[in-house]
């Protein structure tokens, strides 16, 4: 292949053409093509790592029920909390920024984020997937949701996970260990906007299945004061 070959290439795909288009305007094989798109994804995904420039932002995405005590809208308590798993709550995100990582790939990072008391409990990636694998990606993190996603900016997904953490520092939790790998593809965070975090104004704590709830108890009674937070059991009794 030939110089002007590769920069026709380079052009041509810039016009969002497939590499079988991209084939045929040149008279050359589309594995050829298709191997020099591959090659040239992976030379400036390279370079941007070297220079720790991040790859353009792809979409960002949560579950729609948690904005509304983001917002600062009040959340009512009724019994029915305690029957809901973890998922279920609108105290729980579930954050994903997806990032352009080159030709045909996406790279995704999820975080899982207690928005009434333990900051991020959970995050996966980066994992790199291509548009098909995306979609269905999306479908399998989101089904606990019913009311379905919302996208949202940057700067909305930075708020909603450094604003948990912040949240969650101060009554002595710190991020899950898995988070540092995935911090990166959040860029960094302004400080703005400011979001709501707590239930009704204080620290809400609900057990997931994986919890040590006794520590977490232990440590909000110390940190918060016995009064000054409301909590949701599995099996509700005095600790």
């Amino acid at each position: 292949m030939t110089p002007e070959q590769e920069n026709a290439i380079i052009d041509l795909r810039s016009r969002s053409l497939a590499p079988k288009q991209i084939a045929r305007q040149l008279g050359l094989r589309p594995a050829e093509v298709s191997s020099f798109l591959k090659a040239q994804a992976e030379q400036t995904a390279a370079t941007k790592a070297a220079s720790g420039e991040l790859d353009p932002l792809h979409q960002c995405l949560v579950n729609k029920n948690c904005l509304p005590g983001l917002r600062g809208e009040v959340i009512a308590t009724s019994d029915e909390d305690s029957s809901k798993d973890e998922d279920d709550a609108p105290g729980m995100a579930v954050v994903m920024v997806s990032r352009k990582a080159g030709f045909n790939k996406i790279t995704v990072c999820t975080y899982l984020v207690d928005l009434w008391c333990l900051g991020v409990k959970d995050a996966s990636g980066p994992r790199q997937v291509d548009p098909v694998m995306y979609r269905d990606f999306v479908a399998y993190a989101y089904d606990p949701f019913p009311e379905g996603t919302e996208e949202i900016s940057l700067e909305m997904a930075q708020a909603i996970v450094f604003g948990g953490i912040e949240y969650a520092a101060k009554l002595g939790f710190q991020p899950h260990r898995d988070f540092e790998q995935a911090r990166s593809q959040l860029g960094e965070w302004s400080g703005e906007p400011k979001l709501t975090f707590g239930r009704n104004g204080k620290p809400c704590y609900f057990q997931g299945p994986y919890d040590d709830d006794l520590k977490i108890m232990r440590t909000l009674r110390q940190n918060v004061g016995e009064g000054n937070f409301d909590y949701v059991l599995a099996i509700d009794m005095d600790r």
